[in-house]
């Protein structure tokens, strides 16, 4: 061979032998993580596909070879690639839930949070049950960090890995255990894959016991909710009742006891915007915007409905879509900004998050809120510069407020909690403080004037590094003992991770459907939700052919990832300290 070849070729074989350099560990993340997406994006079983998850199997793969070739890595690196991957994730995904939390947590969405959260402490009963049940009888049982390794791959929670595996660096630096930390997250990689299955055979049992039939399921569910939607109705009425002449807008609400919004009134031939103050008189036409169910009780006391071409009056009315995108907006009411007396226009809706929202003088504005503002083009115009409307900025990503957010999140969860009987006080650790602040900034952030608004593909490439730098981390440091630990009793950790997948969710999904009733769909999405697994999610709403699903998703969602993050580690802190 040619020497400058020879060079060549011995300088490429150490970039990939020789381990602790910054070019090595990065190619090592980057072979680990495209092989990883690669195949999650390719294997699929009957359209179900473990996604992200062969990052870690990759990264335990990779870190068996690396310990067959006496390839060392440099510990502190692959640490600090795992906590910061964690916390970014987590924090992302705080800011994600944050605005939908508490709301979550109200109305419809309690009997569905009360399943969610009945499965979650289930999966820990169950998990419990084993460990104490079978610890002196199958000896690989007998180690409680494995266990709750095992309880995260169960439920297919990659955060709750994280923070049982903060939970455990942080004891191990109090009192070292023995042998090292324990590498829970083998536990989680061979509960995983039968852990998706579990919940989809949960679902599909719940189906046969119930003989649920699907056509009548989802006329349960469209009859039941289209009463409680408020669906926006959109109408043009005369004004007849001679009893409200000289009455304001106000006034009539009042009367008639519906909320309903005025956006334009056609006045002796003349088009004008009107506000609450505005005195009706008899043959008035008023353009109005209502809730669905309230269109014929205003009809019934205001007047018939009418045909009016508005386009074609004297004064050009606009109705358009602007955003709020200036930061002193943030966190003021849509009453402080004076619309109909500042501006000349009306506010008639609002959407955040996707959801429309009705647009009350009380409803407190954020960045990233799209209003549908009616009045003449020129008002329009002018009231759109007051709120921004500079789509442009929203693009540009709130760093303060992600690493202030991460600061703060961290230092919060550094805290020593001391609980009396406790040998060592408890940490919310790396992933506890960053998730719970960055859900109370994700809903409170505009009262210390902070947006938490992020672009939907910003907050997904944030989130998504986060997680493939720490599953890639995780497989790499567990792939040195994987195999060994499948010699020693790895299937015991498969067939209780099954255990602990499909008891609670069979439990739970019996109770909710004799005790409440609960529509399947709905259901469906719950146990999904309650798993955080989005495969399942995919299987559901391609069954049930329709988005009830998605609903029972989000809807428990946001507490479930709080519940299973934060429990893991409490399990950890306190039975394993």
């Amino acid at each position: 061979m040619h020497p400058e070849k020879k060079h060549y070729m011995d300088w490429l074989i150490e970039l990939f032998t020789i381990g602790g350099g910054v070019a090595h560990t990065v190619i090592l993340y980057a072979a680990v993580i495209a092989i990883g997406v690669f195949l999650g994006n390719k294997i699929k079983i009957h359209g179900v596909t473990l996604g992200v998850t062969w990052i870690l199997f990759i990264g335990i793969l990779a870190g068996d070879l690396l310990m067959r070739g006496g390839i060392q890595e440099n510990a502190a690196v692959l640490n600090f690639i795992q906590d910061f991957g964690l916390i970014l994730f987590v924090f992302s995904i705080g800011l994600q839930v944050g605005p939908s939390f508490f709301t979550s947590l109200k109305q419809g969405g309690l009997k569905a949070n009360g399943v969610a959260a009945g499965i979650v402490m289930l999966n820990i009963v169950v998990m419990l049950s084993i460990y104490y049940g079978f610890r002196h009888v199958i000896p690989a049982i007998d180690n409680l960090p494995m266990m709750v390794g095992t309880l995260c791959g169960a439920v297919t929670n990659t955060p709750g890995l994280g923070a049982a595996n903060a939970a455990l660096e942080q004891i191990n630096q109090i009192n070292p255990f023995e042998g090292g930390v324990p590498v829970i997250a083998n536990g989680y990689a061979c509960a995983y894959p039968f852990a998706v299955v579990g919940i989809i055979c949960s679902i599909i049992l719940i189906r046969i016991i119930f003989k649920v039939n699907f056509q009548k399921e989802e006329e349960h569910f469209n009859k039941r909710n289209n009463k409680e939607a408020v669906k926006p109705h959109l109408m043009t009425v005369k004004v007849f009742n001679p009893a409200i002449a000289d009455k304001s807008i106000l006034q009539v609400r009042g009367f008639i006891g519906r909320d309903f919004v005025c956006s334009r009134m056609l006045h002796n031939g003349h088009v004008v915007v009107p506000n609450k103050e505005t005195l009706l008189n008899v043959d008035d036409k008023l353009y109005i915007v209502c809730a669905e169910e309230d269109a014929a009780a205003i009809v019934a006391f205001i007047g018939p409905e009418v045909e009016v071409e508005w386009d074609e009056q004297d004064v050009p009315m606009a109705s358009r879509k602007h955003t709020v995108t200036k930061d002193d907006i943030n966190g003021k009411t849509l009453g402080s900004l004076h619309p109909s007396s500042m501006y000349g226009v009306n506010v008639t809706r609002l959407y955040r998050s996707g959801i429309e929202l009705f647009a009350s003088p009380s409803l407190i504005l954020q960045v990233g809120d799209i209003l549908t503002v009616v009045g003449p083009e020129d008002a329009v115009d002018r009231f759109a510069n007051r709120i921004g409307d500079k789509k442009q900025q929203l693009d540009k990503p709130n760093l303060l407020t992600l690493f202030l957010g991460i600061l703060v999140g961290i230092i919060f969860g550094m805290l020593p909690i001391n609980i009396p009987g406790m040998s060592m006080p408890i940490k919310l650790g790396l992933a506890g403080g960053p998730l719970i602040i960055a859900i109370l900034l994700g809903r409170f952030g505009y009262k210390l004037k902070l947006v938490a608004y992020t672009t939907n593909s910003a907050s997904l490439m944030i989130r998504d590094i986060g997680l493939v730098l720490f599953l890639a981390s995780v497989g790499i440091k567990a792939g040195g003992n994987f195999v060994d630990t499948v010699i020693n009793g790895g299937i015991h950790y498969v067939w209780t991770g099954f255990l602990i997948t499909i008891i609670p969710l069979i439990i739970m999904g019996i109770f909710a459907r004799v005790k409440w009733h609960m529509n399947y769909f709905l259901l469906m999405g719950i146990m999904s939700g309650a798993t955080t697994d989005p495969p399942a999610l995919a299987f559901s709403t391609s069954n049930a052919n329709n988005g009830i699903p998605t609903v029972g998703y989000s809807t428990v969602y946001p507490l479930s990832m709080f519940l299973r993050i934060i429990t893991a580690q409490v399990i950890i802190l306190l039975l394993c300290s």
